[in-house]
């Protein structure tokens, strides 16, 4: 009813005794409803004054702890052909078994017997090495001899040159010697020859002396020849041993050229045995890389490169694997403006996909499936995607994690906060301010400390 009209049925008609009228217009139901209001007044005043701990969500995606633990793949060192494969998608393996072969593809490795003729080449090339060991040993002989012999010659010469020294000493002697009979013939001559012309002596005494005198002179003339001649004999043995010594000098010196020489070929075989045995070692290191095996225990994921005669080149990726065993972990991305809430140690609680969980995310506590991880990386420098990488690991204090999920699987995750009043966190999404800054209580001891 409006009562838009000038006529007012209510002044005119009473109808307060009629039913609807009671039934409308009675009073107990607005008390009941404001019993009500205020039972829900008064219950969110309470609630406004519950605890609410503040979080930052973030996804992300199932990992491992160890990055070896993480899926892999294989790559050859080598370029090859793929010959056969031993293993399909999904076995397992283990750690050596053979997963496919494969053969070369450079000319230089084609020969069968590479490995063993290579190791000729070294017995070749080391017995090389002995006989010139053997030829240095000779020379070193020749050359001890070559010395000794050398000492010989000049002691011999030495002698012979003490011979000739003393030679020189008796001849010079006899000369002396001749040149005092000569002044006692010739005085003898003279005296004689005076007293014949005195008539003391006959001519005959004065041819006698004459004749002495001859022969005494000639006497001189023989014992300064042997004088001269022991000189030079002494000059004959000192050029002696000077040409000895310079004889045997060059035949040493030949023999130690020589020595050298075979010393520098011994070296360079020695040389070339070590590069052969490199290239053996290489070789035999690069036969067994034909076999690619399995680095790890794990199963085969994908078959990157699968036909049979398929040719790839060094370091490409040839197939995929996932370890067997790995310590799961969960690594996840959170915004910069979060980044001082996160600490080592900090508690997260983790959602995994396909996993029923009702999750109420300010009061973890009465959440269902969720399960707690704590933080154990932080990434210092900023990603790709504009966010910071942090890795969580499972909280040994809480329920395990579920045993059927994979890597690589999604999660979403809950760093929990500081508890606050919820009216308080109502307030700060109201006015769009970020959760409280604080440091955990184990942070905040260790500053005191």
């Amino acid at each position: 009813m409006l009562n838009i009209s000038e006529n007012k049925l209510n002044t005119k008609v009473d109808i307060s005794a009629s039913e609807s009228y009671k039934k409308a217009f009675g009073k107990s139901h607005y008390k009941q409803f404001n019993r009500l209001l205020i039972v829900f007044a008064i219950a969110g005043v309470i609630i406004l004054f519950l605890p609410w701990t503040q979080n930052i969500s973030a996804a992300g995606a199932v990992t491992t702890l160890t990055p070896g633990q993480r899926p892999q793949s294989i790559q050859s060192n080598i370029p090859g052909r793929i010959e056969s494969w031993f293993v399909r998608e999904g076995d397992f393996v283990k750690k050596g078994d053979t997963i496919l072969f494969i053969s070369e593809v450079k000319s230089d490795y084609f020969d069968p017997n590479l490995v063993q003729r290579t190791g000729q080449q070294i017995d070749a090339k080391s017995a090389s090495v002995k006989s010139y060991g053997f030829k240095v040993n000779a020379l070193n002989n020749q050359i001890g001899a070559l010395g000794n012999e050398r000492e010989l010659k000049l002691q011999q010469a030495e002698n012979k040159l003490l011979q000739s020294i003393l030679k020189v000493k008796s001849d010079s002697i006899d000369f002396e010697a001749s040149k005092t009979n000569l002044k006692i013939a010739e005085k003898q001559f003279i005296r004689a020859e005076t007293l014949q012309k005195e008539g003391l002596k006959p001519l005959t005494d004065v041819e006698q002396k004459r004749l002495k005198l001859q022969e005494t002179q000639a006497k001189l003339i023989s014992h300064e020849n042997k004088y001269l001649v022991a000189q030079n004999e002494v000059i004959n043995a000192r050029v002696e041993i000077t040409r000895i010594k310079a004889m045997y000098i060059d035949k040493i010196s030949k023999a130690q050229s020589d020595k050298f020489t075979a010393e520098s070929n011994q070296f360079d075989a020695e040389a070339q045995v070590s590069k052969l045995e490199n290239n053996r070692s290489n070789y035999e290191i690069r036969s067994n890389m034909l076999h690619i095996k399995a680095p790890l225990d794990g199963y085969i994921n994908k078959a990157i490169k699968t036909g049979i005669g398929e040719s790839f080149k060094a370091g490409e990726r040839l197939v995929g694997i996932m370890p067997a065993n790995y310590d799961i972990a969960v690594e996840t991305y959170i915004n910069p403006i979060d980044l001082p809430l996160v600490h080592i140690g900090e508690t997260f609680r983790i959602q995994f996909d396909g996993w029923p969980a009702i999750v109420f995310s300010g009061w973890p506590n009465v959440s269902y499936g969720t399960y707690g991880a704590k933080v154990v990386a932080i990434e210092s420098f900023i990603s790709e995607n504009g966010k910071f990488r942090i890795l969580l690991a499972p909280d040994k204090e809480d329920y395990a994690w579920p045993s059927a999920i994979r890597v690589g699987s999604g999660i979403k995750a809950m760093g929990l906060l500081e508890d606050v009043p919820i009216w308080f966190e109502l307030w700060r999404q109201l006015n769009g301010f970020p959760p409280n800054y604080y440091q955990p209580i184990t942070s905040n001891s260790k500053v005191k400390k």
